[in-house]
């Protein structure tokens, strides 16, 4: 007769897990409305709040190319409340139930991938894109004192380092230029130390701003910076890497401007409009940015309100800025009417204290304000669609460095075989480039009898062309058309 041994073990309940869910409610509620209101989609959140939280849930918005035309923010008490109405690129409700979805669970988790629809509604931004394989690319983070051709020398210089430039976005504010590139290593050369040897090259292309010192030296100033990570080389690069290209460039091109402290204006000059104490708008001088400072002292808060042109992608700016500036938000409220936003955001330094004195209050203004200009990039854009190859963004920036254009903006991606190019351009001067003559002869030459397609699109106001002012541009598409004949067979029409 055997003996049978009693095994016993403790019981864990399958339910306990849940417990505090089921007592206290879930930590985080998603409601999407469609009833509601006939011309909007309104997107409720609550949930147990953290820092940074809100910056969370508008990034999950806008990378799905949402248009946030009203918002109501509440988070004091450790919960967050928020309500916003949301319309898409089209300005009509959100109907693709895919991307809802989506929505649904990237604000439940603050976790997670867009499925494929989600990708292919934030492609139709052209300034997010998302590589193939992204960890097959090292990124690079550059930043420097701008000037006239300096995108053009960073391209050429990969170029000439046989890198292929994945994706790459540049954002150019008063004198400053700030750019995350991915970049593939084409180059037969093993040489463990690569990739210092790809940053020594591309600091001494941002360098080339500096002016010398007395004493023969370039002066450190803190702005001229290249950061790399990735898989060239073998060298210990510890810097710090946030984000991933598809979905957190935006903000890490504000943080970069931040610390060049493009707020400050060009170093070789006065700011294009003086700045009133607090940023109260004067009519002198024509300011489309207005931002002020109250203090709410009865709870302890500091009131920022902003009126500007309204824009997409504008709640997501200013939010990103207070976050990174280690503000945290208790209230807001924001709305758009007429082309017009107004917002305000009661706040509070991380320290749990208000904006005490005026240069704390001045520094928020002035960080706000280049936060919303840097991105505005009104005038000529150009969209260009052509087979992926080493070299290819080097060419095309360099026909328009020759023909007087300078790059204020870029976003480049590949896709599959293609490289698709966006640029907004401005004359030498840093002039907008408004002349609808250039513009039309533009199109005309590059898309006539030559199989070169280029689109082109004006963002901002068109002035009629005087016959009598002979423009130094208006013969642009001639210029343009012997240099890009060379490159004809790699481009395709943009559709």
């Amino acid at each position: 007769m055997c003996s049978m041994k009693k095994i016993c073990w403790p019981y864990f309940d399958p339910e306990f897990d849940n417990l505090p869910e089921r007592i206290y409610g879930p930590t985080c509620r998603v409601c999407i409305d469609n009833e509601t209101w006939e011309d909007c989609t309104i997107v409720k959140v609550d949930s147990v709040n953290k820092q940074g939280l809100l910056l969370e849930v508008v990034q999950v918005l806008t990378d799905v190319n949402l248009t946030i035309t009203k918002s109501y923010i509440s988070s004091d008490a450790g919960w967050f409340m928020d309500v916003f109405h949301v319309k898409d690129e089209h300005g009509n409700k959100l109907t693709d139930q895919k991307v809802i979805n989506y929505i649904q669970k990237a604000l439940s988790t603050s976790t997670g991938t867009p499925p494929d629809s989600a990708k292919a509604y934030t492609n139709n931004n052209p300034t997010l894109f998302s590589p193939t394989n992204p960890t097959d690319h090292t990124t690079i983070e550059m930043t420097g004192t701008d000037r006239p051709g300096l995108f053009s020398e960073i391209s050429a210089a990969l170029a000439d380092l046989h890198c292929n430039i994945v994706e790459a976005h540049a954002w150019s504010h008063n004198a400053r230029l700030a750019c995350v590139a991915q970049i593939s290593d084409q180059s037969t050369d093993h040489n463990p130390h690569r990739l210092a040897t790809i940053e020594d090259h591309l600091i001494t292309v941002l360098r080339a701003t500096t002016a010398l010192s007395p004493c023969g030296k370039v002066p450190n100033n803190g702005q001229q910076e290249v950061k790399t990570i990735g898989l060239l080389g073998s060298g210990d690069h510890n810097y710090v890497h946030q984000g991933t290209m598809s979905t957190n460039v935006e903000r890490r091109l504000h943080q970069l401007m931040l610390s060049i402290r493009d707020f400050d204006g060009p170093n070789d000059g006065p700011q294009s409009s003086p700045r009133t104490p607090l940023g109260l708008y004067s009519e002198g001088e024509g300011r489309k940015t207005v931002v002020w400072i109250e203090s709410c002292e009865e709870k302890g808060y500091s009131m920022v309100s902003i009126e500007c042109k309204d824009r997409r992608r504008l709640m997501f700016d200013t939010v990103c800025t207070l976050t990174d500036l280690q503000y945290v938000i208790f209230h807001a409220s924001a709305s758009a009417q007429d082309g017009y936003a107004f917002q305000e955001y009661f706040i509070r330094h991380i320290d749990g204290d208000a904006l005490c004195t005026q240069s704390e209050k001045e520094r928020v203004i002035k960080c706000l304000e280049a936060a919303i200009e840097r991105r505005v990039s009104e005038g000529i854009r150009l969209e260009l669609c052509a087979d992926d190859r080493i070299g290819l963004l080097s060419d095309i920036t360099r026909v328009l460095r020759e023909n007087g254009l300078v790059v204020v903006r870029a976003d480049v991606a590949t896709q599959g075989e293609k490289s698709i190019n966006a640029f907004y351009v401005r004359d030498i001067s840093g002039n907008e480039v408004v002349d609808m003559d250039f513009v039309e002869s533009m199109k005309k030459e590059l898309m006539g009898s030559n199989p070169i397609y280029v689109q082109v699109k004006n963002d901002t106001r068109i002035r009629p062309s005087s016959p009598e002012r002979s423009s130094p541009l208006s013969n642009f598409g001639d210029m343009l058309k012997s240099q890009l004949e060379r490159l004809s067979n790699n481009f395709a029409k943009i559709k």
